[in-house]
């Protein structure tokens, strides 16, 4: 047969993976000649061979890539018949560079099993170094500085490698060919351990490792550098060091994630399913949300909750300290105080964790950007995302055409993420945090000039999408840029966000959108709507929960008894003497303030918040402080909900009347008081409560599917990251033979509203 020449282009995430060395081994396989690279667009291979030898190789990049690589697409960019000879060999060539990125960037990876073999092995001349990797696991986006992905271009470049490195790096069939991290004890990173307020290195390298796991025995508090940030450490199951913790965090009731040796040593504690095994032990290793197990586990590690946020190591530091006699359960938190940033700079985690920690475990490879961990559960049988950082960003959440020109969606204001579509490919970035804080906000910032520079992107010439609420941090910061923009609805967002994990441009949808709090285009605040329609065609509000009120505004967000005196004024003037007795109980002074701040529209707006309602319902049954963490209340009338008897849950659920416009939550909350006043238990209470809500979703899909015909349910906002509301719409939706879709790419929470805001630009008339 004729040779013939070929020129392939490879896209998806094919850059730091290892893939330049897998394709060099599988063209010696098939006998190819030719060559492949690293460039803008993703990898490009040159290969001749025989026709039927070139579509057996194209069919083997597509099945046996490296498990860390993500093929979206292999095509061809020539083709023509070869000289009559081929020409010798087979060889990896220098990247190239170029004015537009498009190619995806590998995040970062968990350390593989042949890195952790040989970490264990002592004839091994990696033995016990701490910064071992190689093309298929370590760090990848927290030290990529440009593209293209190579070391001069990572925070590596100041560690010169020594010559057992430099032959490894330059084999192309040594599993270390191209690992831009690589390194060993002679050339590379080290680690120090520091006692707190001494000043002084104390420990390097090995002694460093066991000093820290003494510490950690002994019931200190140790900041420890991971792969985006420090962590704050300490026994999980020693009382007195998780109080200390939580003291020092000035965090004084959200749960803390606990690191476990392995999944062994988590099972006692945590319901693990075959779902939750594989999202814990997958490559992007993220804090995994799981039903506690009894109560085999302080308290304190997450007061009045239901699920305890668990993981497994993912660097060879967390594996070395296990290894080296560390407690098996790790409090491993950010290392910040309460709503900063995680520390990731040595001098800044110095300077800013005294106080908090009692001794530092410090690696000496730089971190380009702080990296939060992720945070996932598995809802209904299937994960869903709900901080999206280390592990998944800034992999591409979606491909389309309609992403060539480039666009920059900016998110909202709490759970902020931005994302940049170029090139053909939408990437979010990493969780951010809540741009009210003064360095969550710089970090915003940088991350708008980090992911543009990455892709050659201007952000002063990028069209900007961003929220309709005009006092937000991220719309301040679009309008003060200078640049074409456009504001997106909040609630339209979070559905748009669920049909662009997608690519449901034209599905016709129900879409219901329930969360905190988003400002509605008629000025009040919403958070229980109904949309119609599709991203190509638009979504519109059909239907929504009847207004309450938001007296004090965002106090009556953090208050869950101001939050009630604005939904109790439906009930009328008889209602209110009746709560401030038993067995409510509600303080007359805090009622009446909300109800003269109603009754004189001081500061109250109107609201249909769903999770207002939520919070309502848990100051009926108990909850009358103020809330520690944004979602406490809801999530501790989740918690209650979960501890009914097998007899309770079936019990009707409370009445929630859908007109086909709006929902009416009086008889809800008439039913529930009457409930309580009867000796109904709190568990009891907020189950028929959960059910009531996932009933009437059912209810108002049924009633609205005449009117407003769609194909699919969809399920967006922050309040569907409650597993067991979610969980009974399902059940009622597949009763009634409706299909759904819900997030799973992108958090349901506003961490997820940027790829809304971009999907529904991108629909536009220009882009």
């Amino acid at each position: 047969m004729p040779l013939e020449r070929r020129r392939l282009r490879v896209t998806g995430t094919v850059q730091g993976v290892g893939f330049r060395p897998f394709v060099y081994r599988l063209a010696r396989v098939h006998a190819l000649a030719g060559w492949v690279r690293n460039d803008v667009h993703g990898v490009t291979i040159e290969a001749v061979a025989t026709a039927d030898v070139l579509e057996a190789f194209v069919r083997a990049i597509e099945v046996e890539a490296p498990a860390a690589a993500r093929v979206e697409a292999v095509f061809e960019l020539e083709r023509a018949q070869a000289h009559a000879v081929a020409p010798a060999g087979f060889v990896i060539v220098a990247s190239e560079d170029a004015a537009h990125v498009t190619t995806a960037i590998s995040p970062d990876l968990p350390v593989c099993e042949d890195c952790l073999r040989e970490l264990r092995n002592q004839d091994d001349r990696r033995y016990r170094y701490p910064f071992i990797n190689c093309t298929n696991c370590g760090p990848r986006y927290s030290i990529i500085e440009a593209l293209p992905y190579d070391r001069p271009l990572t925070t590596m470049r100041g560690f010169v490698m020594c010559a057992s490195c430099e032959a490894e790096y330059h084999d192309p069939l040594d599993r270390r060919f191209h690992a831009q991290p690589t390194a060993c004890e002679v050339c590379g990173p080290r680690l120090r351990f520091v006692v707190a307020g001494e000043g002084v290195d104390e420990r390097w390298d090995q002694d460093a490792l066991r000093a820290t796991a003494s510490a950690l025995r002994g019931g200190a508090v140790v900041a420890i550098k991971g792969l985006g940030g420090y962590h704050l450490a300490c026994d999980a199951r020693d009382v007195a060091a998780v109080a200390a913790l939580r003291v020092r965090k000035f965090r004084k009731e959200k749960p803390f994630a606990v690191m476990g040796r392995d999944l062994d040593a988590l099972e006692p504690h945590v319901e693990l399913s075959p779902a939750a095994r594989r999202l814990l032990s997958g490559s992007e290793r993220p804090i995994v949300l799981l039903a506690k197990r009894g109560d085999t586990l302080p308290a304190d590690l997450a007061p009045d909750n239901a699920a305890l946020g668990v993981m497994l190591p993912y660097t060879p530091v967390h594996h070395l300290l296990f290894d080296g006699g560390a407690p098996e359960l790790l409090v491993m938190t950010s290392a910040n105080r309460s709503s900063e940033p995680i520390a990731y700079r040595d001098d800044e985690a110095l300077e800013r964790l005294q106080g908090l920690a009692d001794a530092f475990l410090i690696g000496e490879r730089p971190i380009a950007r702080r990296l939060d961990d992720s945070v996932a559960l598995v809802v209904a049988g299937e994960s869903a995302v709900v901080r999206r950082a280390r592990g998944y960003a800034p992999a591409p959440v979606l491909r389309s055409e309609r992403f060539e020109q480039p666009l920059l969606a900016l998110g909202a204001e709490l759970k902020s993420s931005i994302t940049l579509g170029v090139g053909g490919s939408a990437y979010m970035s990493q969780h951010l945090g809540d741009l009210g804080d003064l360095e969550s906000y710089q970090a915003f910032r940088e991350t708008v000039q980090d992911l543009c520079a990455m892709y050659h992107v201007d952000p002063r010439q990028v069209r900007m999408v961003h929220d309709l609420h005009p006092a937000y941090a991220s719309s301040r910061f679009a309008e003060q840029f200078g640049a074409a923009r456009l504001a997106v609805q909040h609630h339209v967002a979070h559905v748009a966000s669920v049909l662009a994990e997608r690519g449901a441009w034209e599905v016709p949808v129900l879409g219901f959108a329930f969360d905190g709090a988003g400002l509605g285009d008629d000025g009040s605040v919403w958070g229980g709507e109904v949309f119609a329609g599709s991203l190509v065609g638009g979504l519109r509000r059909v239907a929504h929960v009847r207004q309450g009120y938001l007296p004090g505004g965002d106090a009556a967000a953090r208050t869950p008894i101001q939050a009630a005196a604005g939904w109790l004024e439906a009930l009328g003037d008889g209602v209110w003497e009746r709560v401030t007795q038993p067995p409510f109980d509600l303080p007359a002074a805090r009622l009446g303030f909300a109800r003269q701040l109603i009754h004189t529209g001081l500061n109250t707006l109107r609201t249909t918040s769903v999770g207002r309602l939520f919070d309502t319902v848990a100051a009926l049954t108990g909850f009358h402080r103020s809330m520690t963490f944004e979602g406490q209340a809801a999530i501790g009338l989740e918690a209650a909900a979960r501890r009914t008897s097998e007899s309770e849950r079936d019990l009707e659920p409370y009445p929630w009347p859908f007109d086909g416009r709006t929902w009416d939550h009086a008889p809800l909350l008439a039913a529930l008081l009457d409930d309580i006043d009867a000796g109904a238990s709190v568990a009891r209470v907020a189950w028929r409560f959960h059910d009531a809500l996932a009933r009437g979703v059912a209810e108002a899909a049924i009633s609205l599917r005449t009117d407003e015909p769609f194909e699919r349910v969809v399920l967006s906002g922050g309040v569907f990251q409650n597993s067991l509301l979610v969980e009974r719409i399902v059940l009622h939706l597949d009763g009634a033979d409706i299909p759904h879709w819900r997030n799973k790419v992108v958090p349901s929470n506003d961490g997820g509203i940027s790829l809304g805001q971009l999907a529904l630009a991108a629909c536009l008339p220009g882009g």
